[in-house]
């Protein structure tokens, strides 16, 4: 009998935990990316990262080298988070003077676009000079646990429109770290390797972490891997944190992020600073020890990406902002600008400013998750969206002496762009085993040759668009509609001209229709779509008459 007792006590106490396990079943999900991640990848404490040492001397002159080019893009930052184009946050004290010296230097593209409106296809578009859907990168690769926790994590009553998962996709799907650009793609970094360039990446990638898709097997010597998100540990005395409770990827982000790099896929270990400064501070040591030799760097930004964290440096300078998340995210910004002024001036400490080519752009448009309403003003749409806000990103560049300072260009031009005009500036081939479908704008921005108009195109599974001579048509499935934009008397998208004009619709379609047809399937199929409101932010209430859309990914 006591025996009995004691089973059924048993059994009552398994159920008991059974229960408790299954009531807090989204709470397990969603800490336990970080929980696999901090067994698979402790951190080893801050150590020096042991940067490979370039020539202590010159072989030929500066003037006779091909020109040193450096990209710095940021992540997620709006048109309107500088002040290059006369908006930005001048008025609260956060001008962005560094980025503007670029184009006060050089150029400013009136017409930048990204890649994408998302991270993973845009920068493939830049490293690759190509649309990333030639090589099957139609989607940005997400964590198959999202779609686990993906129902619950946007379960609100609110939202008139819902989350679509997949889950049988979702767990057929490779790991997050086996999806990204395959390594038979040609980089920036390989092309370079013919004029003796020294590549080296520091900072995000997102485009594959396994061994062939990382940047070591992309052609760069060196990198400096951004293994997590965060800016800082989220009980750091020298950080300020902003959680967005009404947003669920910032739900998830926050337990599962964490303070990680690796150099050359060594073990992780925590950078020593705020994120954003670390970084800098490590790619002027990049220039200093590469002064003496060609050398191409690829600073990718993880700033102002969530998790918003703000560095106590910036947030106290900023003491007059009373919005905290505004504070939070204007003091990114703020980093982030400082950033691109330590990089300048360790060029023109080096001796290397009049030979250094240097780019500065964003993946993509600002997000509305953040609920900050005027990020991409004055454009509607937001970061996975194809509207003007979404893809329309600042974009300037410098090369002294080859591009004359104070130039606004006014014609289009994209991510895919980039590659076929570093290899012009450095005087190497193109790949002739593929189509690269940018241009080598230098002719262009020198005024020997005007460029002629082109197609560009965007697309992301049944969401597509495509932009030409004027005009712009965007068509999704979901909802089944199409939007039509007169650009040149519209620019900012106010008024869909769908049903007036059907035989530019056709000849827009028809370009979309022979786009399509080149392209090979996607390398992994979408299993998650998230509803986007095209001119309300994510804490905004939707009502039944607000356009949307929705991201497939």
């Amino acid at each position: 009998m006591k025996l009995f007792k004691k089973l059924i006590a048993a059994v009552f106490v398994l159920f008991i935990l059974l229960g408790v396990l299954y009531y807090n079943r989204l709470l397990l999900l969603r800490y336990s990316l970080g929980w696999i991640t901090d067994i698979r990848h402790p951190r080893e404490p801050n150590h020096p990262v042991p940067w490979q040492t370039g020539p202590d001397h010159s072989k030929e002159p500066l003037t006779s080298r091909p020109p040193n080019v450096i990209v710095i893009m940021a992540d997620d930052l709006g048109f309107n988070d500088v002040t290059t184009y006369g908006g930005g946050y001048a008025d609260l004290g956060v001008p962005t003077p560094n980025i503007d010296s670029i184009a006060k230097d050089g150029v400013r593209f009136d017409s930048g676009y990204s890649g994408s409106a998302v991270c993973t296809v845009s920068r493939a578009a830049l490293l690759t000079g190509r649309y990333p859907s030639r090589f099957g990168v139609e989607y940005t690769p997400t964590p198959g646990a999202l779609a686990r926790v993906g129902a619950d994590l946007y379960a609100d009553p609110n939202r008139l429109y819902p989350v679509v998962i997949d889950k049988e996709k979702a767990e057929k799907s490779k790991s997050f770290n086996e999806l990204g650009m395959p390594g038979s793609e040609i980089t920036i970094a390989e092309v370079l390797k013919e004029r003796g360039y020294h590549s080296v990446h520091i900072g995000k990638w997102h485009l594959g972490s396994t061994e062939e898709m990382r940047p070591n097997k992309q052609g760069f010597d060196e990198t400096l891997f951004m293994e997590s998100g965060l800016y800082l540990p989220v009980d750091d005395p020298n950080v300020y944190n902003s959680k967005q409770d009404f947003d669920p990827i910032d739900r998830f982000l926050w337990p599962n992020m964490r303070f990680g790099v690796s150099y050359n896929g060594g073990k992780w270990f925590e950078p020593s600073r705020y994120l954003t400064d670390y970084f800098t501070d490590e790619a002027v040591k990049v220039i200093k020890t590469n002064k003496h030799r060609p050398f191409f760097l690829f600073l990718a930004h993880w700033a102002v990406h969530t998790p918003l964290q703000a560095s106590k440096e910036d947030y106290d300078a900023l003491s007059h902002i009373k919005d905290h998340r505004k504070r939070v995210y204007l003091s990114m910004i703020r980093s982030l600008d400082r950033s691109v002024g330590k990089i300048l001036d360790s060029l023109s400490e080096e001796g290397l400013d009049k030979n250094t080519i240097v780019i500065f752009t964003s993946d993509n448009g600002a997000p509305n998750y953040i609920g900050l309403p005027d990020v991409n003003s004055p454009y509607r749409g937001w970061k996975l969206t194809l509207f003007q806000g979404g893809i329309r990103v600042p974009y300037v560049a410098k090369w002294p002496g080859h591009i004359k300072p104070g130039t606004k260009y006014q014609n289009a031009i994209t991510n895919i762009d980039i590659l076929p005009t570093v290899a012009g500036a450095a005087g190497v081939k193109l790949p002739l085993d593929r189509k690269i479908d940018g241009e080598n704008l230098l002719p262009y921005l020198k005024g020997q040759v005007v460029q002629k108009p082109r197609p560009l195109f965007w697309s992301d599974g049944y969401y597509q668009t495509v932009q030409a001579d004027g005009w712009k048509l965007i068509r999704t499935e979901r909802p089944k509609k199409k939007w039509l934009f007169q650009l040149e008397v519209d620019p900012l998208e106010k008024k869909n001209v769908v049903s007036l004009f059907p035989d530019r619709l056709a000849k827009l379609e028809s370009l979309l229709d022979h786009y399509n047809k080149q392209m090979p399937g996607p390398l992994w199929p979408s299993f998650i779509e998230f509803p986007v409101s095209i001119d309300k932010t994510l804490d905004q209430k939707q009502e039944a008459d607000d356009e949307y859309t929705y991201w497939v990914n």
